[in-house]
C-alpha cells in the first residue's frame, strides 16, 4: 500500500510576515479578514517588527505606554502595512540611491607627464610600465606618469531598480539566536525552520521516538547560495576591498547549507539528506524528492524547504542586465506616469514589464498518512504528486518552454484519476508562477488554456502570490504552497490586487483571475495545482489536496475507529500548536538553534548483521532484506 505524503507543519518568514497558522496568508488576504482576525494578524506584525511589545499580558509601544488591543492595532495599523510585502528597498540592505562602485578612468598625460605622492608603502610592485619614483621626505614618494594609465575611483550609483518583497521592517532573523558571521539566508532558514516544527504541535523527540533514525529527510537548498558578506559575497569581495577571507564564508556560501544548518543545529539528523536545485522550481524540486521517498517507504518524516536571501545590489545587477527586472523607467512607461508604483510594480498577468526580486525562507513538514495518524497530527493538506520536465532545444536559456505543457497536463491527468473528473473540473484552482515578466503573463495563461480545454474546465480559478510578494527564487514555490494552505483554511482565494486589468494578449477565456479577493463557494477550492517555471527550463507543477479531500480518503483507508482515534490524539497536537502560535504572536519565537550541544560518539555506534544502533535514537537503523532484483 503506498503511503499519502501529507503535510503536517507549515512555517516560515517572508515580505508578508510568519507562514505557520496562516499569518502570512492573513496579511495578504487582510481586506477581506473579520475585524477580529485583521486586529489579531496586525498585532502579530507589530510584534514580529519590533513596533509592539507584549508585557504581562498587555500591549505596549517602545517607550512603555500601554494599550487596549484594539488601540494597539489602531495605533500600528499603517505602520505594519506599509512596512511588508513589496516596497522600496532600505537602507538596512543598501542605499538603491548611492550604491558604492568604482569608475574606470584612463589618463593620459601632457608632454611633462604628470605627478602624485603617496607613501613608499603604496607601491605596487613590479612598477607600472611609465612610472617614475623620486624619494621624498617621512616615507613618502613622488609618481611621475609618462604616457597613459589607468586607474579606478570610488564612485557612487543609483539603481533603477528600487523595490523588492522584503521581511518586515525591523524583523532581524538573526536576533532571534546566537547568529554570529551567519549569512542571512542561513539565519532565515533556521528561523523559518523552527517555525515549521514549533507549528507541528508534537515535541520532536516524540517524532524520532516512533521512526527510525534514517526514516527522516531533509530537503532543503537555495539557487543563489548565500552572497552577502559572510557568504561567497564576502569571499569573492575581500581580496578587492583590502580585506582577508574568513574561515567561514567559503563553507556557509554553498547552497546545500539551508539543509546541513538544519540537520547540524534544529534537528540533529542522521538521516537522508538532499538539496536539489532547480532555479525558480527549486522548492518544488525538493517537494518532489521527498513524495517520492515517502511514497516509496524510504523516508516517513520530511523537512522541505528553501531560505534565500537575495535583496543585494549585486544580484539585482545582474538580472537588471537581463532585462528581467521592473525598473523605474519601465514602469514609467507603462503607467504613463511621473513616479513608479513600486507597491504594485509585480503584475501577473497584467500590464507587467519585470518581475520583482524578493526575500523568503518556507518549511514544510511531511508525513506518511499512516504515522500521522498515529501521532495525531494536523494534517493541513496532502501531496499527490510533483511533475518535473524539461524544455528541449531552445533558443534562449531564460525564455519560457514546452516543458511546462507536460508538467500542467500531467498533474491535472494525476488529480483526476485521484478525485475524478468532476472535482477538478469545478473544485480547484491554480497558483501560478506568476513572475510578472511579460512572456511568462502570456505563455502561462496560454498553458493554463490549452490544458483547460483538453479537461473541459472552464472558469478556472488563477491567483499570483507573488503579485504581493515579489519573486523570493529558490522558496517561491514555497511561497505559492503557503498560499495554497490559506486558501485550503478560509476558502479565499487572494485577488492579484497590483493589477488594474488583466492585459489583452494574456488569453483568460477559460480562465478567472480575480483583481480582488474571491470567496470561494461550498465545494471550491478542494485541489490546487501549484506551477513554477525557472529558467534554463526547469518546469514543475505540484498538485496539492485540501485536508477535507484528505480526511476523507483517510476515513476509508483506515477505518472509522482508527480515524476516531486520530480526532481524539489530534486534540491535544492542536492545543500545543495553538500555545505556540499565541507565543510567537507575543514575539516568543522559540528559535531552535542546537549549537554545541553533544554530539554522538562515533565509539558508541554499535553494528552488527542486523542493523546499526545509533547513540541517543530509540529505535536502530535496519538493513534492507528484500532481493532488489529477485531476477539476478
Amino acid at each position: 500500500m503506498v503511503k499519502l505524503p501529507v503535510i503536517t507543519a507549515f512555517g516560515g518568514y517572508g515580505p508578508a510576515g510568519r507562514s505557520s497558522s496562516h499569518h502570512a496568508f492573513r496579511r495578504m488576504i487582510i481586506e477581506s479578514l473579520s475585524e477580529e482576525e485583521r486586529q489579531e494578524t496586525l498585532l502579530s506584525l507589530a510584534i514580529l517588527m519590533g513596533v509592539l511589545k507584549y508585557d504581562e499580558g498587555g500591549y505596549c509601544d517602545i517607550s512603555g505606554k500601554r494599550f487596549t488591543p484594539a488601540q494597539a492595532a489602531a495605533r500600528i495599523k499603517d505602520e505594519a502595512l506599509e512596512g511588508t510585502l513589496i516596497r522600496k528597498i532600505t537602507r538596512d540592505y543598501f542605499d538603491v540611491d548611492a550604491i558604492a562602485s568604482h569608475a574606470k578612468l584612463n589618463m593620459v598625460s601632457g608632454e611633462e607627464g604628470f605627478s602624485f605622492n603617496i607613501s613608499a608603502r603604496q607601491l605596487p610592485h613590479p612598477l607600472p610600465a611609465g612610472w617614475h619614483v623620486e624619494e621624498l621626505a617621512d616615507q613618502r614618494v613622488r609618481i611621475t606618469v609618462q604616457g597613459e594609465m589607468d586607474c579606478k575611483i570610488e564612485a557612487l550609483l543609483r539603481t533603477e531598480v528600487q523595490a523588492a518583497g522584503l521581511l518586515p521592517q525591523g524583523f532581524r532573523p538573526g536576533d532571534h539566536y546566537n547568529s554570529q558571521f551567519h549569512p542571512r539566508a542561513l539565519q532565515m532558514a533556521i528561523v523559518g525552520a523552527s517555525d515549521a516544527i514549533n507549528a507541528l504541535g508534537i515535541p520532536w523527540r516524540e517524532v524520532q521516538a516512533n521512526i527510525t533514525p534514517d526514516q527522516l529527510g531533509v530537503y532543503s537548498g537555495n539557487i543563489m547560495g548565500q552572497l552577502d558578506d559572510y557568504g561567497f559575497g564576502g569571499m569573492l569581495q575581500s581580496r578587492l576591498k583590502g580585506h582577508r577571507v574568513s574561515a567561514k564564508q567559503c563553507p556557509l556560501g554553498l547552497n546545500s547549507m539551508c539543509a546541513d544548518f538544519l540537520n547540524a543545529y534544529v534537528l540533529g539528523s542522521v538521516g537522508h539528506t538532499s538539496a536539489t536545485l532547480g532555479a525558480c522550481a527549486t522548492f518544488l524540486y525538493n517537494l518532489n524528492a521527498a513524495v517520492e521517498d515517502i511514497k516509496a517507504g524510504r523516508i516517513r518524516v520530511a523537512v522541505i524547504g528553501s531560505a534565500e536571501a537575495p535583496v543585494t545590489s549585486e544580484v539585482i545587477e545582474g538580472f537588471d542586465a537581463m532585462g528581467a527586472l521592473a525598473t523605474e523607467s519601465k514602469l514609467k512607461h507603462i503607467d504613463e506616469k511621473e513616479t513608479a508604483d513600486w507597491r504594485n510594480s509585480s503584475r501577473p498577468f497584467g500590464n507587467s514589464c519585470g518581475f520583482v526580486i524578493a526575500e523568503s525562507s518556507q518549511y514544510v513538514v511531511l508525513m506518511d498518512d499512516e504515522l500521522a495518524l498515529q501521532l495525531g497530527a494536523e494534517i493541513h493538506g496532502s501531496v499527490g504528486n510533483v511533475f518535473i520536465n524539461a524544455d528541449g532545444f531552445k533558443r534562449s536559456i531564460a525564455s519560457p518552454g514546452p516543458g511546462n505543457y507536460i508538467t500542467m497536463a500531467k498533474a491535472v491527468a494525476s488529480a483526476v484519476s485521484m478525485a475524478g473528473m468532476e472535482t477538478v473540473q469545478k473544485g480547484s484552482f491554480i497558483q501560478a508562477h506568476g513572475s510578472s515578466t511579460p512572456k511568462n503573463c502570456v505563455s502561462e495563461a496560454d498553458i493554463f488554456d490549452r490544458v483547460a480545454q483538453a479537461f473541459s474546465i472552464r472558469d478556472w480559478p488563477v491567483t499570483a502570490v507573488k503579485s504581493y510578494l515579489g519573486h523570493s527564487l529558490g522558496p517561491a514555490s514555497g511561497d505559492q504552497l503557503i498560499g495554497c494552505l490559506g486558501v485550503f483554511r478560509y476558502g479565499i482565494l487572494p485577488g492579484i490586487k497590483s493589477v488594474s486589468h488583466i492585459a489583452p494578449q494574456v488569453n483568460n477565456a477559460r480562465l478567472t483571475i480575480p483583481l480582488q479577493d474571491c470567496k470561494l463557494e461550498e465545494g471550491q477550492g478542494q485541489i490546487a495545482f501549484i506551477n513554477s517555471k525557472g529558467f534554463g527550463g526547469n518546469n514543475a507543477t505540484g498538485v496539492v489536496y485540501s485536508p477535507k479531500l484528505t480526511h476523507q480518503w483517510l476515513r476509508k483507508r483506515y477505518g472509522d475507529a482508527v480515524f476516531a482515534e486520530y480526532q481524539q490524539r489530534n486534540r491535544q497536537v492542536r492545543r500545543q500548536a495553538n500555545a505556540y502560535d499565541e507565543a510567537a504572536s507575543q514575539g516568543e519565537l522559540n528559535v531552535i538553534y542546537l549549537f554545541g550541544q553533544q554530539g554522538i560518539n562515533e565509539e558508541d555506534i554499535k553494528i552488527d548483521r542486523n542493523g546499526i544502533t545509533i547513540p541517543g535514537f530509540e529505535k536502530p537503523i535496519t538493513y534492507a532484506t528484500d532481493k532488489e532484483y529477485p531476477d539476478f
